[in-house]
């Protein structure tokens, strides 16, 4: 960590512009990491030890809490240079707006303390097998005066870099708990096993739990997510729109520096691909689509900052929070995945040759854009506009 010296950033600029010092040194080795499947062990130390993964902690405990737009902005820089990197944080601030959420002061002071000092936290919530996302087998246990944690997860996103594991399992009084525990605790096996053809260095793996000995303190009750209206399902989905985003600008980036290397078709009659007046709509059609996708972003995330500065909030606030980022998450979902095919497309042959790797935008779009299927995002806004029906509440709407 030479590059780097300890800090707790101050305020929005201060997070800016590490986002974007992060972002430049995770690019440089980018291609090769993603063809050989290294992990970007060294960059995720970064992005906790000069503290921008506690960015959003409240001023109270000692965050800068940044708004939602330049959380935004973090998110789509970082994801820009690396999709990998630009996702495997997103966890912890999901958990971490959570546990804001349920926490009892003791609690959230005790996790933000951790954040701050540089530690990170990962999620273990998915399993492979359920029926359903929200389908949980894993089981806590109390065994005398102990809670005791079994099961197995899949989809842990960033757990092989984690100091601390966010888990979801069922609680002994019938409902779904979070646990927190050090990823060191005998009993917990993190085994890098994910091979997914995109976002291959995410560590998205699983973790074995095998008789995992929990401190009481470290367990959140859910169940208290739905005693007040909150945004937490808006706040998780206005950081996957960032990424897809984010990976709709690498991939642009790309296409232009391409393309003006490429040859131009001969009937064309020019010298330069970056002259044929077809391609040249192309670009402009994808620039369009691109700077849409940002402006619908932006837009859902000062909703989320104007919601915020509000004392009280209600179901129509939470359902109009969700509406502006389902919009968001459709353009953003259409632009990463076009330009990024388009960006092979119009590149020619020689973008296809390896050595360029520029099939990697299209596959982390393509991953990534798996999180949450679109289709129900149209459903819900043609929902909402002709019936006034709102979203369900749950962390992917």
């Amino acid at each position: 960590m030479g590059l780097f010296k300890q800090k707790i950033i101050q305020n929005d600029i201060d997070a800016i512009n590490v986002a974007y010092q992060i972002a430049d040194i995770a690019l440089e080795q980018r291609n090769m990491r993603d063809q050989q499947r290294i992990l970007p062990t060294d960059i995720i130390q970064a992005l906790a030890y000069k503290g921008l993964t506690g960015c959003r902690i409240a001023k109270k405990y000692g965050g800068a809490h940044v708004s939602h737009l330049t959380l935004s902005q973090i998110f789509r820089t970082l994801a820009k240079a690396d999709a990998s990197v630009g996702q495997i944080p997103q966890n912890q601030f999901g958990v971490l707006h959570t546990i804001d959420l349920i926490g009892s002061e003791a609690q959230k002071k005790f996790v933000f303390e951790q954040i701050l000092s540089g530690k990170f936290l990962a999620n273990a919530g998915p399993e492979k097998d359920t029926a359903h996302v929200q389908k949980i087998h894993t089981s806590l246990r109390k065994i005398g005066d102990d809670y005791v944690l079994n099961g197995e997860k899949f989809y842990s996103t960033g757990s092989v870099f984690a100091d601390w594991l966010a888990i979801k399992a069922q609680h002994p009084e019938g409902y779904v708990a979070l646990v927190l525990v050090e990823k060191n605790t005998q009993g917990i096996e993190v085994i890098d096993d994910w091979d997914g053809f995109g976002q291959r260095t995410t560590a998205s793996g699983s973790i074995k739990l095998n008789h995992v000995k929990i401190d009481p303190f470290l367990i959140f009750d859910e169940r208290r997510l739905t005693l007040s209206p909150n945004y937490r399902g808006a706040y998780s989905q206005l950081l996957q729109v960032a990424i897809d985003v984010g990976i709709a600008e690498g991939a642009f980036q790309d296409l232009q520096s391409t393309v003006r290397k490429a040859r131009p078709i001969a009937d064309a009659q020019v010298n330069h691909a970056s002259e044929e007046p077809y391609l040249l709509q192309e670009v402009g059609k994808l620039d369009i689509t691109l700077q849409a996708s940002i402006l619908l972003l932006n837009h859902a995330a000062e909703i989320l900052d104007h919601l915020e500065s509000q004392n009280t909030l209600t179901d129509a606030d939470i359902a109009q929070a969700s509406i502006s980022v389902a919009e968001a998450k459709i353009y953003a979902h259409h632009a990463a995945l076009h330009i990024s095919e388009k960006l092979l497309e119009l590149g020619g042959s020689r973008a296809a040759l390896s050595e360029h790797n520029l099939d990697q935008h299209w596959r982390n779009a393509r991953v990534h854009t798996l999180h949450d299927p679109v289709r129900w995002k149209y459903y819900a806004l043609g929902n909402y506009y002709l019936n006034q029906a709102f979203p369900n509440r749950h962390a992917w709407i």
